[in-house]
């Protein structure tokens, strides 16, 4: 266990020393604690041992994070039943049967012939599994002797994390869920149906980050075929090229405070919704009109480019305006995917939203916006851009886009394949953790693994896992873990996210899933075009939630637009000048003091709990 004073967070932390003989120390974090004001240990000469009470717990309050990935790969595989059922089998009499299962981890050997030998393939024993459901999350390091039943409304995940990710065997063992009798006579375990076995290697060998591995079921005797396992995989690898510490966290920090607006798309969207913003989305244009008239956020959405430049766009495709060489024809349109197209080449050419394939009145109005050569009015600018253009006192939702997949199997943009995840994700927070400076930063995603790698590739900036719940408004989603508020909320907890992004629409139909959230623990975000009505604005404010995202910001933010996250600056500086005032004037006249605060109308607009307050001496302290 080692030990780190820093003024403002993090002292402690349950650290694993891993190092070949004569080779460099690599050093696993588990858990640290991150208590706001840490408990201060001045260590003596050599090594000792302190009795400073249980870690974690500090003055009474339970302060705990989980590490992030240092050197170690985390494998992911998942039972669920977002398609089909996981596990078939062949046999007529298992044909209406629910299984049970029970994964065990067999590796890797050791190598006795080895010079150097090292430790830290032990930590490759560790299995552990979560179980996530409306209801609730469970995380186990142990299985009962028959596994857990596999239900069609519960996500089952196993994880290890292992320095050697391309040795290990892992055997699935099935049961049926009815335990009551063997299934072959004479077996020792009631109701075992097959095994079925995987290599990790398998893994490996496919270079990518997420896949489907279809695995063949064997009969426990005859050692026959007798069904398959569909196993959901992702390989969670240590950030690339970039090393992270325990100076600054902020990934389950939330200060209390009114609310947040969060300007979506920046001033707002201008292809899609009902009334369109005026400036186009996603430009620096567009987020600078958001900030300058007040935003405490602005959100925005990152993918990249061919060449693999994070860039700012909301859709995965544009259109590529096609010109005949002879003729006076209209100017024709084809989709094609953004990722096909390199930085240089979204700066020169002349595309168009998607919409324009639908209307010929927004392809004149998406044509004319290209015109505009002023730089900031154009689309796709670079993420680094954006963070180099936009004052620091404004925060970044930053919307990793991924394609997701429909439960009617069709993919956002028909992209059925992506980047890898790993490299992707280790672009983008690269460019963010190198250039945010002391910007607050949120990532969000719609994708449940995205979340997830950002959570244990990083340990400095917050996830919020985007969820459209249960609605009309668009085509639900393939992936259980995003189909209800509910589950989004077991997920959030589970992966230890500061909260969800929830679909303005289901919080209004039903506000108590934001005491849910909020009695949990979580962050609760909204968004939506219901959010743009400023009566359901009210509403959410009034059910709790702690940050709304809609458009045109600018319509809505008064005669004196004012960041709320500024003001709460200005609020603490203003009364820690007051006490020392108090202070002194008690030192020097030796009596106590009362003072009245006057303020100008703007004061008064943007500083509504300071407004005519009376200070005591004594009265802050």
């Amino acid at each position: 266990m080692g030990r780190k004073q820093d003024m403002r967070n993090y002292c402690r932390r349950l650290t694993f020393k891993l190092q070949t003989i004569g080779g460099p120390c690599q050093v696993i974090v588990h858990k640290w604690e991150t208590h706001l004001q840490p408990r201060s240990i001045t260590p003596l000469e050599g090594e000792s041992t302190i009795d400073d009470g249980q870690f974690g717990i500090h003055n009474g309050v339970e302060n705990l994070d989980t590490g992030w990935l240092t050197c170690q790969t985390e494998i992911r595989l998942r039972l669920h039943f977002s398609s089909r059922p996981p596990v078939l089998i062949s046999k007529k009499k298992f044909k209406k049967s629910r299984f049970r299962v029970k994964v065990t981890l067999e590796g890797p050997e050791d190598d006795e012939d080895c010079l150097s030998p090292i430790i830290h393939h032990k930590m490759a024993k560790n299995l552990e599994i979560s179980l996530v459901s409306d209801n609730e999350f469970k995380c186990r390091h142990s299985q009962p002797e028959c596994g857990y039943g596999l239900q069609p409304d519960r996500w089952t995940e196993y994880h290890i994390q292992t320095m050697e990710p391309d040795n290990l065997e892992l055997l699935f063992d099935f049961f049926e869920e009815d335990l009551s009798e063997p299934v072959v006579q004479g077996d020792a375990l009631p109701g075992h149906v097959g095994t079925a076995c995987l290599l990790s290697s398998t893994i490996a060998e496919s270079r990518r980050s997420a896949g489907i591995l279809s695995l063949p079921i064997m009969s426990r005797n005859s050692r026959k075929a007798i069904g398959k396992v569909r196993v959901d995989y992702i390989i969670i690898k240590p950030l690339a090229g970039y090393t992270c510490n325990m100076k600054c966290s902020f990934s389950k920090y939330w200060n209390p405070r009114t609310p947040l607006d969060v300007g979506h798309r920046g001033a707002g969207n201008s292809t899609t919704t009902a009334k369109l913003a005026k400036v186009q989305e996603n430009t620096i244009a567009s987020l600078r009109s958001a900030a300058s008239h007040g935003a405490a956020y602005v959100e925005f959405d990152v993918h990249l480019s061919k060449d693999f430049v994070p860039i700012v766009y909301h859709d995965l495709t544009c259109c590529m305006t096609m010109k005949k060489k002879f003729g006076d024809e209209p100017t024709e349109l084809f989709e094609i995917p953004v990722k096909e197209l390199t930085f240089e080449q979204l700066q020169l050419l002349k595309l168009s939203h998607v919409t324009a394939l639908k209307s010929q009145q927004f392809l004149n109005a998406s044509l004319s916006m290209e015109e505009n050569y002023i730089s900031e009015n154009q689309p796709f600018p670079s993420l680094q851009m954006v963070l180099e253009a936009l004052p620091e006192n404004v925060g970044f939702n930053i919307e990793i886009k991924w394609i997701c997949q429909q439960r009617d199997g069709i993919w956002d943009g028909n992209l059925s394949a992506f980047f890898d995840m790993n490299m992707f994700l280790d672009i983008i927070l690269k460019t963010v953790l190198e250039k945010s400076g002391s910007r607050r930063i949120i990532f969000s995603s719609f994708d449940p693994d995205v979340c997830t790698m950002i959570r244990h590739k990083q340990n400095k900036y917050p996830v919020l896992f985007l969820t459209q719940g249960k609605t009309g408004a668009y085509p639900q989603l393939m992936d259980l873990r995003s189909r209800t508020i509910s589950i989004a909320m077991s997920f959030a907890q589970f992966e230890n996210l500061l909260g969800i992004n929830a679909h303005s629409e289901e919080l209004l139909r039903n506000p108590s899933y934001v005491d849910e959230a909020r009695s949990k623990g979580l962050v609760i975000f909204c968004w939506g075009d219901d959010t743009n009505d400023p009566e359901n604005r009210r509403k959410l404010r009034e059910f709790g939630v702690h940050g709304l995202i809609y458009d045109r910001y600018y319509m809505f933010c008064g005669k004196f637009p004012y960041n709320l996250i500024i003001v709460s600056y200005i609020e603490i500086s203003l009364k820690a000048q007051l006490n020392i005032y108090f202070v002194l004037r008690y030192i020097f006249c030796g009596h106590s003091t009362k003072v009245r605060i006057k303020y100008s109308t703007y004061e008064k607009k943007v500083l509504p709990n300071l407004m005519n307050l009376e200070y005591e001496l004594g009265e802050d302290f």
